[in-house]
């Protein structure tokens, strides 16, 4: 479940948010013009795979990677995403991966103000359950400066939970650079899961990011108020607050 976050981020994260532009003084001081079409691939290691809080590979360490592609004059795009992943297994299934497929568009409001509106599918195509864990949902996001408001609304139950059709979750998250190459990664979020209150939680996150020049390194200090997300192979709490580090790359 990339983060679009982001971290696009699942990492990361598929949050897609755009930065304000300043005005231009001089034709010189121009960035770039960015190419019509682009294509960029992401790839990561971490200690532990979280999804909104929760972990989704039994607080131990995951593999992840994928590639998107943007339109730059009309911010139309897609991508996929994929990582490893336990709980699956965990639960008699048999798949120790999910695949995340999505696309939208983004760009400004007002100058200053981004939108990110799109399309999400979790895949897991060999998940052999009683029940099917694919989800789909459909996200708006709003983003001003360093932060950004985001909703995802399930279109489908929500990765195999009876009558979960219509479940949401609110993401508020900002990233402020703090130094050169630092940068201090905020968010709350609240998960509702529809017509199963049990299963409805807060999360947050509060974590440092540092680009070491070859690839971006994270730390984040990730947890819930639920109790109800429990292992049923070790009997842990895929909620707790830990600490959890990761290494990624895009290129």
């Amino acid at each position: 479940m990339k983060n679009m976050t982001t971290t696009l981020s699942f990492a990361a994260a598929l949050t897609l948010t755009l930065a304000a532009g300043a005005p231009l003084a001089y034709a010189e001081d121009a960035p770039a013009a960015k190419p019509d079409n682009e294509v960029s691939y992401n790839a990561a290691l971490t200690s532990e795979y979280r999804y909104r809080g929760i972990s989704q590979s039994r607080l131990k360490p995951a593999v992840q990677g994928g590639i998107d592609y943007v339109n730059n004059p009309t911010g139309l795009y897609v991508g996929a995403w994929a990582s490893s992943i336990k709980w699956i297994k965990d639960l008699g299934g048999d798949d120790n991966v999910e695949l995340d497929l999505y696309g939208g568009k983004r760009g400004e409001i007002v100058t200053g103000v981004s939108y990110d509106v799109g399309f999400l599918r979790y895949l897991y195509p060999s998940n052999a359950l009683s029940v099917n864990a694919d989800t789909s949902e459909v996200y708006a996001q709003v983003g001003y400066g360093p932060g950004y408001i985001k909703y995802s609304h399930a279109t489908t139950n929500l990765f195999g939970t009876g009558d979960s059709k219509g479940s949401g979750y609110l993401d508020l998250s900002a990233n402020f650079d703090v130094a050169e190459g630092l940068q201090l990664n905020l968010h709350v979020g609240r998960q509702r899961v529809a017509h199963n209150g049990v299963y409805s939680y807060n999360d947050y996150k509060v974590g440092l990011t540092k680009d070491v020049g070859f690839a971006s390194v994270s730390l984040a200090l990730i947890g819930t108020d639920s109790d109800a997300y429990v292992s049923p192979v070790d009997n842990k709490n895929l909620g707790k607050t830990r600490a959890v580090l990761a290494i990624s790359k895009t290129f």
